[in-house]
């Protein structure tokens, strides 16, 4: 892969995304429905994938895409592909909360190498570059030519004091449990991917998760975090959490800086 040309494109589309997405986000009413697994889905999910996919495989047609709105996709068998959620954190989207993102990632050989993800409500925009490394790009975040944009790096943890970020919506008694089990000097909750990033930029320390994820959830993110330095690891091993798994299905994970004291 030309990760010179995959960037910019992956950056335009994520942008290209997220307008359409707060077209519908500010307009007076939306539609929700309800998919197979009960999950909702907004014409916003369904506007944005539509961009992000066309776009992607008019730039590369040989690479393999796996979507999130697009069933079709699930069963491929890949372990280097393209892989988009265009709208994570719909609840928060339908809440209308802010707390959702167009997340887009590429991953090869079943590690997550490059990513964005776009928090449009927030005008946040986190990216992995051309060499690996991640950066939040700020300004006007013009789709022809990028702004400024600021290195992120993870943060230097003290496991007497670690700032932990877990999930809004979907926050459990296990999820709590498991917290329980380390020295928190303070907890924030947020939605979507946008967990990896806090993680990413040196905001929180440690992000858990004990519940159910898919691979388009966690791909543009775990991107983005290992290129500021993090990890993304299985919660029952500690081992990488790999990509390419039957039925996308993601196990528990914990996303973390380096020189936290892990606890099983």
């Amino acid at each position: 892969m030309d990760f010179a040309r995959l960037v910019p494109v992956m950056r335009r589309l994520a942008l290209e995304a997220g307008d359409r997405i707060m077209e519908i986000y500010n307009s007076p009413e939306f539609e929700v429905k309800a998919k197979s697994d009960a999950s909702p889905v907004t014409e916003a999910d369904e506007a944005a994938d539509a961009l992000i996919s066309a776009g992607l495989r008019a730039e590369f047609p040989e690479v393999t895409l796996i979507t999130e709105e697009q069933a079709a996709s699930h069963g491929l068998s890949a372990q280097t592909f393209l892989i988009v959620d265009p709208l994570d954190g719909t609840k928060e989207f339908i809440q209308r909360r802010g707390d959702f993102t167009v997340n887009i990632a590429y991953v090869q050989d079943g590690v997550p190498l490059r990513g964005v993800v776009y928090a449009p409500a927030q005008g946040r925009l986190f990216y992995t570059l051309e060499d690996g490394s991640s950066v939040e790009e700020t300004g006007a975040l013009d789709k022809a030519m990028p702004g400024p944009r600021s290195p992120i790096g993870v943060s230097t943890p003290d496991n007497g004091a670690l700032m932990v970020v877990a999930s809004k919506s979907h926050r459990d008694q296990a999820t709590d449990d498991y917290i329980g089990k380390y020295a928190v000097k303070d907890m924030k909750s947020a939605g979507s991917s946008l967990k990896f990033c806090l993680v990413a930029t040196g905001e929180a320390d440690l992000y858990p998760r004990l519940g159910r994820t898919m691979e388009w959830d966690t791909a543009a993110g775990d991107a983005v975090l290992r290129g500021a330095g993090g990890h993304v690891v299985r919660f029952d091993d500690h081992t990488p959490l790999a990509y390419g798994k039957s039925g996308w299905d993601n196990p528990f994970f914990i996303a973390y800086a380096p020189g936290v004291d892990l606890k099983k």
